[in-house]
């Protein structure tokens, strides 16, 4: 098992990383070259400012039962085709019972949005919202490892 981190914007990178590193799984980071990251014991990649490069080099590494942490939508519904577990910033898990309707609703947004109109504001990332990530992602990290899911 590896966990793969779409690195660009995500603010519980640190966080992802620590608890990975804590059970020895190979971590990935991927982003474009408009970003510089690096974490110590981790690979980073860094791919071209394309759209979707990063997801790209994401879904052509990841193999079953890997672990990829993103907000993309997009990515989520290719990891979970194919079988990996695709994990949220805020601490879900995407399944198949909740994509198709998170998909939808990216669809209907991005119309209004090209139809000149405004969607609902995000809230600012708080100190518990990491908090429940950290717990989310030590569990599932944990039930991966204890499971015959490998």
């Amino acid at each position: 098992m590896k966990v793969f981190i779409d690195a660009d914007g995500c603010p519980v990178r640190k966080q992802a990383v620590k608890i990975a590193l804590q059970h020895k799984i190979p971590v990935i980071l991927v982003c474009d070259t408009s970003h510089i990251i690096s974490e110590p014991d981790c690979k980073t990649i860094t791919v071209d400012k394309q759209s979707d490069s990063a997801d790209y080099a994401i879904i052509n590494r990841l193999a079953e039962n890997d672990v990829c942490i993103t907000q993309d939508y997009g990515l989520a519904s290719m990891v979970i085709a194919k079988k990996g577990f695709a994990v949220h910033q805020n601490g879900f898990l995407y399944t198949n019972d909740n994509i198709d309707r998170m998909l939808f609703e990216r669809h209907i947004s991005q119309k209004m949005r090209r139809a000149g109109k405004s969607g609902s504001k995000h809230k600012k990332r708080t100190s518990d919202d990491d908090m429940r990530f950290e717990i989310f992602f030590e569990k599932l990290i944990n039930k991966i490892l204890t499971t015959d899911a490998l």
